[in-house]
C-alpha cells in the first residue's frame, strides 16, 4: 500500500455564524447572571460597578474580536497548508495545521507558522458544501514529508549499548 497526499483543496473562510452565537450566547449569560445578583443584592456598590463594567467589557471585546476575525482561503497545495487574505501577503508561509475540535460541520483548526504565530480558525461545511468533504480529507490524511524518513525496520550503524556498565559490587563481611 503506498502513502498519498489528499487533492490540493481551496476553502474559503469568513466570520464564523456559530462563533458569533457562541459569544451572543456566553455575554447574555454573563448578563442574566449580573442582573440575578442585582436583583437578589439590591444594592449598588462599587462591586456592581465593577460588575456591570466587566459585562460591557466583555460585549464590546467580543464583538470587535469577531469582526475582526480572519477571513481568507485556507489552502492545501498537496505538499503544505498556506493562508491566502487580502489582509496578509497572499500564499506567503508554510503553516503547520492542527486539528482541535472536530463537530462534523465544523471544524476549529489551529495554524502556526515558523515564528510560531498561531491562526485560530472557525471552518463551517454551509460556506462551500462541495468542497467540505475534500477538506476533511486533506485535514485528517497523513502527510508524506518531503524529507525521506528512517524506515523503522533499518538498523543504527552501530549498535547502542544495552545497559550501562556497572562497577562491581563486592559483599561486604560481617566484622565480629
Amino acid at each position: 500500500m503506498t502513502l498519498h497526499n489528499a487533492p490540493p483543496v481551496v476553502y474559503p473562510l469568513g466570520r464564523s455564524r456559530f462563533l458569533g452565537w457562541l459569544l451572543l450566547a456566553l455575554w447574555l449569560a454573563g448578563l442574566l447572571a449580573l442582573l440575578l445578583w442585582s436583583y437578589a443584592t439590591r444594592q449598588l456598590d462599587w462591586r456592581m460597578a465593577f460588575a456591570v463594567a466587566a459585562v460591557v467589557g466583555t460585549g464590546v471585546l467580543a464583538r470587535v474580536g469577531w469582526n475582526n476575525s480572519p477571513t481568507g482561503q485556507l489552502v492545501w497545495d498537496g505538499e503544505v497548508w498556506r493562508w491566502e487574505s487580502s489582509s496578509y501577503r497572499t500564499g506567503i508561509g508554510e503553516y503547520k495545521l492542527s486539528l482541535i475540535a472536530d463537530f462534523q460541520s465544523m471544524l476549529l483548526l489551529r495554524l502556526e507558522n515558523q515564528a510560531g504565530a498561531r491562526l485560530w480558525l472557525w471552518v463551517e461545511q454551509g460556506v462551500l458544501p462541495e468542497r467540505w468533504l475534500d477538506l476533511r480529507r486533506a485535514v485528517y490524511s497523513p502527510h508524506k514529508s518531503s524529507t525521506p524518513s528512517r524506515q523503522h525496520d533499518m538498523l543504527p550503524a552501530e549498535p547502542l549499548p544495552a545497559a550501562a556498565p556497572l562497577p562491581a559490587i563486592h559483599p561486604v563481611e560481617a566484622s565480629e
